[in-house]
């Protein structure tokens, strides 16, 4: 689920403008999965700009306080979601933990990282979501800590069917700034690409593992 309209295509607009969202039809990229893609996403790069970063930061305290209410913590997911969450928390006057993929080997163990309590209310803020099973595993990593989570609120989504089916299985609700859909409106309004183009990018999201370039 989006917020709104209104942000999912000015979140689109940001997100294109500081190259944080690559789109390449005629050059796609491959992916760590191998998967080839038209698209190339990288949140953390809204980091560098500050005022795009406190438009993130700010519209996605909005978002969690309207669809959450104000938990007890932020949790990031590490690593790419560590700086825009604790930007958030910072935001919302919140305590700030972070997830990382396992535990550690060594010291303390630990995946959360952070003081928390047991029974806490938590939302999960994430920079990109794609099939969701990272961002899953964090959530897990959190119920096993005892800690209630209430929802998960991204930056951007690429829509994908697995995802949807990942969450809904998780019983936990997404939230996203934009969407893969969204994101090919502006593009195509803002003349970033043709209607061909579109046509190249849809079709790979309707089926990206079997998506061919040719």
């Amino acid at each position: 689920m989006i917020f709104n309209k209104e942000t999912a295509k000015k979140t689109a607009e940001v997100l294109l403008q500081v190259n944080a969202i690559k789109l390449q039809p005629d050059n796609p990229f491959t992916w760590a999965s191998g998967w080839k893609s038209p698209i190339y996403c990288d949140n953390r790069i809204v980091l560098s700009f500050p005022l795009i970063r406190n438009y993130i930061r700010e519209t996605m305290a909005r978002h969690i306080e309207h669809h959450y209410g104000k938990p007890d913590v932020i949790a990031g997911v590490a690593t790419g979601a560590i700086g825009i969450g604790a930007l958030v928390a910072e935001y919302l006057n919140l305590p700030f933990i972070y997830v990382r993929p396992e535990a550690k080997k060594h010291g303390r163990q630990n995946q959360v990282e952070g003081f928390i309590e047991k029974g806490q209310t938590v939302v999960v803020v994430e920079d990109l979501i794609s099939t969701g099973k990272s961002s899953l595993n964090a959530v897990a990593a959190l119920k096993e800590a005892d800690l209630h989570v209430k929802g998960m609120v991204a930056i951007f989504s690429y829509g994908f069917n697995v995802a949807s089916e990942n969450f809904k299985e998780a019983n936990i609700e997404l939230n996203t700034l934009s969407n893969y859909e969204n994101l090919l409106e502006q593009a195509l309004e803002t003349n970033y690409i043709t209607e061909k183009q579109q046509d190249i990018l849809a079709q790979w999201n309707a089926n990206p593992s079997e998506w061919n370039a040719n």
